[in-house]
C-alpha cells in the first residue's frame, strides 16, 4: 500500500481535541483485561468471564484509535492512512510471526498436539483465523493455543477499514454525528446477532468469533472517543463529582446483570451490546478520574508494564498452557499452570519488547 496522505482541506467542526500525551490507566485496563483471559484459560472459565477481557480489548482498541485518529484530523485537517497502516503493522506482525514460529516448531518436534498446514498458517498471518475456524476447520489443522488468533482477525478486519470510514464521514460530519452513525450501526449488528441466533441449529461459536457479529464491541469504544471523551481537555486529578460515580455504578451493574442471565439467546445477542454500553462509564471514569482510590491501582509500575506487554503474552499464553497440560499432569492445578503460564508468557513478552519492538518502536515514531 502507498503512503499517500488522504486528506480534506474541510474546516473542522465540533472538534474534539484531546492531548498528545500518553492516556496512563490503559497500560492498567490491558493488564487487568490479559489477567482475565488468564485466569479463565487455566481453568477457571465457569467463574471468571475470559470473553469479557476480550471484549475489554475490543473496547479499548476502538477508543484509542479512534482517539489518535481524531487528534490527527485535529492536528493537520488530514490522515495519513499509509502511515497508520504501516504503524499498524510494525506493531501486530513481528510478535504475531514470532508468536507462529513457537507453535508451529513445537507441533513438529512432537512437544504441542494440534497440526500443521500452509491454510491454517497462512488464515493466521493474514488475520482471517477467525472465519477459517468457523467454516473451514475447528483446529485440527493449526497448533494447539493458536485459536486466539479469531480476536485479533477481528480487529484487524476493524483497521482495514475504520480509518477510510472515519475519514470519508468525517468530511461531512462532526465527530458526535459520526458517533451517531456508529450507534446506529451497533445497533443493526445487534438486530443481525439476533437473527444468527434464533436460526434452527444455530451454534453460539457463529457470533462469538464472527467480525460481522463482534465488531460492535469495537464500534462502542469509537463511539465514547466521539461523543464523550474522557481524555478531552483537562483531566480532573480531584475526586469524581455525582454524576460519574451514579453513571459508573449503572454501568457496573449493567455488567454484573450481562454475566448473571445465562439465558442462551442473551448471551449471544444482547449481552455484547448491554457490556459496550456498560464500558463507556468505566473507560470515562478509568481516564478522566485516575487518580482516584478506585483507579489508582491502574497506574501501579507492574501493572502498567503487565499491560505494556499484554498483546505478547495475549499470543503465546495459551499455547504454553496448552504445553504444559500435555507435558505433566502437576498442570490440572490451575494455580500452579497460571503462575508458570504467566511467567513464561512475561518471560516470552519481555524479550520480544527488548529485542524486537523497542527497535521498531523508533521506526513507528519517525510515522508519526
Amino acid at each position: 500500500m502507498g503512503m499517500s496522505t488522504f486528506s480534506t482541506s474541510r474546516t473542522s467542526r465540533n472538534v474534539m481535541h484531546v492531548p498528545s500525551k500518553s492516556i496512563p490507566s490503559l497500560d492498567g485496563i490491558r493488564a487487568v483485561s490479559i489477567l482475565i483471559v488468564l485466569f479463565s484459560h487455566v481453568g477457571l472459565g465457569h467463574i471468571v468471564p475470559g470473553g469479557f477481557g476480550v471484549t475489554v480489548f475490543f473496547f479499548l482498541s476502538g477508543y484509542l484509535i479512534t482517539t489518535l485518529l481524531v487528534q490527527e484530523f485535529h492536528s493537520k485537517q488530514s490522515i495519513d492512512i499509509g502511515r497508520f497502516y504501516f504503524r499498524r503493522f510494525l506493531r501486530l506482525a513481528p510478535p504475531l510471526l514470532i508468536a507462529l514460529t513457537i507453535a508451529y516448531l513445537l507441533v513438529l518436534a512432537g512437544q504441542l498436539g494440534g497440526g500443521v498446514s500452509w491454510q491454517g498458517f497462512l488464515a493466521q498471518i493474514f488475520y482471517f483465523a477467525n472465519y477459517y475456524q468457523l467454516f473451514w476447520d475447528p483446529g485440527q489443522s493449526t497448533p494447539d493455543g493458536t485459536n486466539v488468533l479469531w480476536s485479533l482477525a477481528v480487529e484487524e478486519h476493524f483497521y482495514l477499514g475504520y480509518p477510510f470510514v472515519f475519514l470519508a464521514l468525517r468530511r461531512h460530519l462532526s465527530s458526535r454525528q459520526i458517533g451517531w452513525v456508529l450507534m446506529v450501526l451497533s445497533l443493526l449488528i445487534l438486530a443481525w446477532r439476533y437473527h444468527l441466533a434464533t436460526q434452527v441449529g444455530f451454534e453460539s461459536t457463529r457470533t462469538y468469533y464472527a467480525t460481522d457479529t463482534r465488531i460492535d464491541s469495537i464500534l462502542w469504544g469509537c463511539i465514547l472517543a466521539l461523543m464523550v471523551n474522557p481524555w478531552a481537555g483537562t483531566l480532573n486529578r480531584g475526586k469524581a463529582g455525582i454524576l460519574p460515580w451514579t453513571a459508573l455504578i449503572i454501568g457496573c451493574l449493567m455488567l454484573l446483570v450481562s454475566f448473571l442471565i445465562r439465558d442462551e439467546v442473551f448471551r449471544e445477542t444482547l449481552r455484547y451490546t448491554m457490556q459496550g454500553v456498560a464500558l463507556m462509564p468505566l473507560f470515562y471514569f478509568a481516564v478522566r478520574y485516575p487518580d482516584t482510590l478506585l483507579m489508582r491501582p491502574l497506574k501501579w509500575s507492574f501493572i502498567k508494564e503487565l499491560g505494556v506487554y499484554s498483546y505478547s503474552i495475549y499470543l503465546i499464553h495459551f499455547v504454553i498452557v496448552h504445553f504444559l497440560q500435555q507435558r505433566s499432569a502437576l498442570f490440572q492445578n490451575w494455580l500452579l499452570l497460571f503462575v508458570v503460564t504467566l511467567a513464561l508468557s512475561v518471560m516470552f513478552a519481555s524479550a520480544v519488547e527488548r529485542y524486537v519492538d523497542s527497535r521498531l518502536r523508533r521506526v513507528r515514531a519517525r510515522y508519526h
